[in-house]
């Protein structure tokens, strides 16, 4: 789901580069979309990842390189879907995704050119796609959001499976018809199977109450109208960085043990093979992945896992190799299948 962050310094310096940039010559500005299809000098990405943090890349892209980057924005759904009716005709020359799955579509209609080596370099493999055809650019963790005031940790589910049990009968929340939630079931049915990812729904279907977004997830587990939400990690951190308002009464519960529920889902980055501007474009996504654009993730405000070049994520973070996720090549995550069996399941 697309979260709202708020401004934080490193978007102040982007904004007043933007400026600086309009005044200069008027060209289009970074997040801003541009009325023709081309591109003009410059190249278009598609996204579908938190606009701050794009935002954000693509100025300091543009001041390293000089290249202009109009950005046109939009959820995982939204995008793929207009990447898949675009096909070969798309003006798009990069895509960038929140989820696993919306890349994944994309990749499987043949419309993604394969990343620079130079590129994959930066990334660890397990954070990018065995296939080599797009690469992670930042992760988020799976995690069980409780109400610190009505659960304690003892009587936190050892598993995520365990959500399907009786007993968590209408205290679950969730954002059921959402990429995040989806891409969680993604990897239910990965590591468990469909079988056992049909019988989990089937339970959520009666333990699990449906919210729009994320946002309202957590706060409904901090006003205990629902004990626990599974959710990702990073909501709770940019509401404490705010006002915690929605998170005052809430603490974090983390899986680990390869647990479905320690799933960490990478957020993806492609060039587009319909791109008429193939050396910038894979020039973006080695800057987004490189030293420097990692750096603007780290000391950003989305308080998402970096995941290239040996950059460290936010310090306030839980450490990646901490999380004992479980190991899923994102190339396997299927989100057909997966709204497939909601849809049987009734939660869609």
């Amino acid at each position: 789901m697309k979260l709202r962050i708020k401004p934080a310094a490193v978007l102040a310096s982007a904004t007043a580069m933007l400026l600086a940039l309009s005044a200069c010559g008027g060209a289009s500005a970074p997040g801003t979309p541009d009325s023709g299809a081309s591109g003009g000098d410059g190249i278009i990405v598609y996204n579908a990842q938190h606009e701050n943090l794009t935002s954000a890349w693509v100025a300091a892209f543009t001041k390293e390189t000089g290249i202009k980057v109009t950005l046109r924005n939009g959820d995982d759904l939204e995008m793929s879907n207009q990447l898949s009716e675009e096909g070969k005709n798309s003006p798009a020359d990069v895509f960038l995704t929140e989820n696993s799955p919306a890349m994944v579509r994309i990749a499987g209609a043949g419309l993604l050119a394969p990343v620079e080596t130079a590129t994959l370099g930066q990334v660890p493999a397990r954070y990018r796609p065995s296939t080599g055809d797009w690469t992670g650019i930042a992760a988020r963790s799976t995690v069980l959001a409780y109400n610190k005031t009505k659960l304690t940790p003892a009587q936190l589910p050892k598993s995520l499976m365990d959500l399907a049990e009786p007993e968590w009968k209408g205290r679950i929340g969730a954002s059921t018809g959402g990429a995040d939630f989806q891409a969680i079931i993604s990897a239910i049915l990965e590591l468990k199977g469909e079988d056992a990812t049909k019988a989990w729904l089937e339970a959520a279907k009666t333990n699990v109450k449906a919210y729009k977004d994320d946002t309202p997830v957590l706060a409904a587990v901090n006003s205990g109208e629902v004990d626990a939400g599974v959710l990702y990690h990073y909501y709770s951190f940019v509401d404490q960085a705010q006002t915690g308002e929605n998170s005052q009464n809430v603490d974090l519960h983390y899986f680990r043990n390869q647990d479905p529920g320690a799933f960490v889902s990478v957020s993806g980055g492609a060039v587009l093979a319909s791109s008429k501007k193939q050396a910038q474009a894979q020039q973006f996504l080695k800057f987004i992945t490189g030293k420097t654009g990692q750096q603007v993730l780290q000391t950003g405000d989305s308080y998402e896992y970096t995941v290239g070049s040996e950059v460290p994520a936010n310090a306030k973070l839980v450490p990646l190799d901490q999380l004992q996720a479980p190991a899923i090549d994102p190339a396997k995550l299927n989100s057909t299948k997966v709204t497939d069996l909601m849809t049987q399941a009734g939660l869609l």
